[in-house]
């Protein structure tokens, strides 16, 4: 059994229609990304913020996983597997992956503006009034531009210490995520899956420039 990291970006979540804001000129959904994935977006309008992720949300029950999430679940019948996610939904939990690591946060998940540690479960609509134990506004558990990665120091972790790394439908481009590929051991090879990829193949590093609903299971099949 081997330990595999799988670092995942908004390229897998896209083919099960879930649209990346880089795709269209920096704006998400037509909004400015400062204005719904920033500390004063949320001071300035929280409204709109809100009523984004509400929409986030509801677009998330209408969507499921592809073949690129079932396929790294599949790993785990083989092998110890830590995904370590830039995305905020929850395909690869609802494939089946049992370890999962979420950088940048998670749609289904709301926090205290008082107290970032009160973090609930959260399935619907987030409103203006909807308030923490301490009676304090909830807001999205997103990390927005800005924000500290508190899942960094983990993620860093499970790279130093994996067997093989595959890296996803990420451009490679967002820090400080596009850093963990320097913490993988010399001796772990790296899989890289993307359309447009932005890393050169190697000795080490294996590339498969196509979508990740093709390429992933071509990359599990190696690794089995």
């Amino acid at each position: 059994m081997m330990k595999i990291a799988v670092l995942t970006g908004a390229g897998v979540s896209a083919e099960s229609g879930i649209k990346t804001f880089r795709d269209s000129n920096g704006l998400w959904e037509n909004h400015d990304i400062m204005e719904v994935a920033s500390p004063q977006g949320f001071a300035k309008n929280p409204e709109l913020v809100l009523d984004f992720y509400n929409k986030r949300r509801k677009q998330l029950k209408e969507v499921d996983p592809n073949p690129a999430h079932h396929a790294i679940a599949d790993l785990e019948q083989e092998h110890e597997v830590v995904v370590i996610t830039q995305n905020v939904d929850d395909l690869h939990e609802r494939a089946g992956s049992s370890k999962v690591i979420h950088l940048h946060g998670e749609l289904k998940k709301v926090r205290s503006t008082f107290d970032e540690d009160l973090i609930f479960d959260w399935e619907d609509d987030l409103n203006i009034g909807d308030f923490c134990e301490h009676n304090q506004q909830l807001r999205p558990h997103i990390v927005w531009f800005g924000e500290m990665v508190p899942m960094m120091e983990v993620a860093m972790q499970e790279v130093a210490s994996c067997e093989a790394l595959v890296i996803v439908g990420t451009s490679m481009q967002v820090y400080p995520a596009a850093g963990l590929k320097e913490f993988a051991p010399p001796h772990a090879p790296i899989y890289f899956v993307d359309p447009n990829p932005s890393i050169y193949p190697s000795q080490r590093i294996k590339v498969f420039a196509e979508n990740a609903s093709t390429g992933v299971p071509k990359v599990v099949e190696q690794l089995k």
